[in-house]
C-alpha cells in the first residue's frame, strides 16, 4: 500500500517516564505509519516535564509545535527558545537539543528525523536556563 492513515482515536500512545518519573506519552508514527526512510513521533509532555538533553550524531530533525508552548534548549552552550503553536524548528546533526514543558498545560510536538537511525545520540548534562 502507498499510504497509511493514523486517526486521533487510534490506540498508538505509550507512556514514557522521563528521568524524574514524569509520564510523557508518545505515538510512534514510524511504526504506525510504516516509515522506512525516516523517523517520526508525536510527543505529549505534561506540565513541568522535560526530555533528556542530547545531540543526534547523524540525524537531522524537524519539530512542529501542535499545542501549548514548547521550551527548547538548542546549541552548546544551550540557548532557550519558547515556541508557540505552529512554530517549526529544524536541527542539524551534532546540535544540542532538549524539549521542555515549563507551562501549566500540556505540550504536543511532532518530531521528524532522517535518516532513521537510533542509538547514535550523545546525552548531555542537564542545565537550568
Amino acid at each position: 500500500m502507498g499510504f497509511v492513515i493514523i486517526r486521533p482515536d487510534d490506540d498508538v500512545w505509550e507512556e514514557r517516564p522521563n528521568q524524574e518519573g514524569a509520564i510523557r506519552r508518545i505515538a510512534d508514527v514510524t511504526a504506525a505509519g510504516e516509515l522506512s526512510q525516516s523517523r517520526a513521533r508525536i510527543w505529549r509532555y505534561p506540565p513541568h516535564s522535560r526530555g533528556r538533553r542530547h545531540s543526534e550524531g547523524v540525524q537531522e530533525e524537524v519539530f512542529v509545535v501542535l499545542a501549548g508552548t514548547l521550551t527548547m534548549l538548542l546549541g552548546d552552550p544551550p540557548e532557550r527558545h519558547d515556541l508557540p503553536p505552529q512554530s517549526v524548528v529544524t536541527v542539524a546533526p551534532g546540535t544540542g537539543i532538549q524539549m521542555r514543558n515549563e507551562s501549566d498545560g500540556e505540550v504536543v510536538v511532532f518530531a521528524y528525523g532522517a535518516p532513521p537511525v537510533t542509538g547514535r545520540a550523545e546525552y548531555l548534562n542537564d542545565v537550568e536556563l
